[in-house]
């Protein structure tokens, strides 16, 4: 039912758009406003060699505000699309982060119009149509998918410790004092942002896949018992994690592992491009992974996606760079660059890492559920406001009034009943 609207409301209302924008030849300047900065550059880079060559008389301007997560970024594209000065394109998460933010804006034009000019309908996984989709159009066009829930290691060091990879978060908890005897740390941890990541992952271990569901559909309350045990486990967790994680940035946390100073990071599988690409190692020898303890058979997702800014200047460019993000050409350019799969069902695999193959087997068999640190299941008021969250937690350590305070947030953000 959702596709036969969605497909009706795009011959209506974007045959126009795209007989206007698609068929003119593309020039002029196109802004590409990301956070893709430091070692994710060479996968953008690679995007932007593709579309330069398919459009040689448009000049690209690169715009990266560096900060992981894209907080930093986030915070300069509000002042951009608040200002009327909107970039021609940039970089979002799929879903909320999108849609509950500039799509109720009206800051957005309905992409319907393209995804049934490419046959993309067919091409992307009807859940991923879902994420970016409202019953008023589609919102963005998904480049990547990412898993956010990895746990990386070394195994020759793992050998020299005599320690296993936990399967679940009560095995990890029972190796963490064998490890910090011999002077390693268990879990290593950076800045605020990569708590909140590692909190989801223990959330998801413990609520399985319908309590979390739950929790992003208004029925289950933050305050429940089972939630706030995950809360409790935690701190527990955070026990097991390296004294100085507020100074460092995710890449020096997985350092700590690569350095043989730390077990185990938790960390998305950008990590994978960081491990094979910036540093040079090989998966599944030098370095390997397994889900997130607790959650094997669970795929934590969240896609990077493009879309197109009402009032966006350059149209056509526009329209031509979104057309390559959706392609089999442009995700198989960038994702083995990025530590990503392809959102296109018709990606060449073979051009991908070990890592990247074995994801894009969990992404087609796993249960999926959506990413709150990475825009997909609650709007950008619930995001910023967890950070303090977070913050409040790691003040006082109380999981009640961490718990009051998240159901409040919730309700303010209109996801809770």
């Amino acid at each position: 039912m959702r596709r036969q609207k969605l497909f009706i409301v795009g011959l209506v209302f974007g045959l126009v758009a795209a007989l206007a924008g698609c068929q003119q030849k593309a020039s002029g300047e196109l802004e590409i406003f990301s956070w893709w900065a430091g070692d994710e550059g060479p996968a953008l880079q690679a995007l932007i060699d593709v579309y330069t060559e398919q459009n040689p008389d448009v000049t690209v301007n690169n715009a990266t505000v560096t900060g992981g997560s894209g907080v930093e970024a986030r915070a300069v594209l509000k002042t951009r699309m608040q200002g009327g000065d909107p970039p021609s394109t940039f970089q979002v998460h799929a879903g909320q982060e999108l849609i509950g933010t500039w799509v109720e804006a009206g800051k957005m034009e309905d992409l319907t119009f393209m995804f049934e000019e490419q046959g993309w309908l067919d091409k992307y996984p009807a859940g991923l149509i879902d994420m970016i989709s409202t019953e008023d159009g589609i919102w963005s066009v998904p480049v990547n998918i990412h898993r956010s829930n990895v746990l990386w290691y070394i195994p020759e060091n793992l050998d020299t410790w005599g320690v296993d990879v936990p399967g679940t978060w009560a095995e990890f908890l029972d190796i963490c004092p064998d490890l910090q005897a011999q002077g390693i740390i268990p879990l290593s941890l950076g800045q605020n942002w990569t708590h909140n990541h590692l909190w989801e992952a223990v959330a998801v271990s413990e609520l399985g896949v319908d309590g979390w569901n739950a929790l992003w559909a208004g029925e289950k309350a933050f305050t429940d018992a089972d939630v706030v045990a995950t809360w409790d486990l935690f701190a527990d967790i955070l026990e097991c994690t390296n004294d100085d994680a507020a100074s460092l940035s995710w890449q020096q946390a997985t350092d700590l592992v690569i350095n043989g100073d730390a077990a185990f990071n938790e960390m998305g599988d950008w990590a994978a491009q960081y491990f094979t690409v910036i540093k040079g190692m090989d998966g599944g020898t030098d370095y390997n992974w397994a889900p997130s303890p607790g959650t094997d058979g669970i795929f934590i997702a969240l896609s990077d996606s493009f879309g197109l800014p009402d009032g966006a200047p350059n149209r056509p460019a526009t329209l031509a760079w979104l057309e390559l993000c959706g392609s089999v050409e442009g995700q198989d350019a960038f994702n083995p660059l990025k530590g990503s799969i392809a959102a296109h069902l018709d990606s060449d695999l073979s051009l991908y890492t070990a890592y990247g193959q074995s994801a894009a087997a969990d992404w087609a068999s796993d249960d999926v559920v959506g990413s709150l640190v990475h825009g997909a299941v609650a709007n950008e008021t619930f995001m910023n406001g967890f950070a303090t969250v977070m913050e409040l937690f790691l003040a006082g350590g109380d999981a009640d009034a961490t718990c009051a305070a998240a159901q409040e947030l919730c309700e303010d953000a209109g996801i809770c009943n």
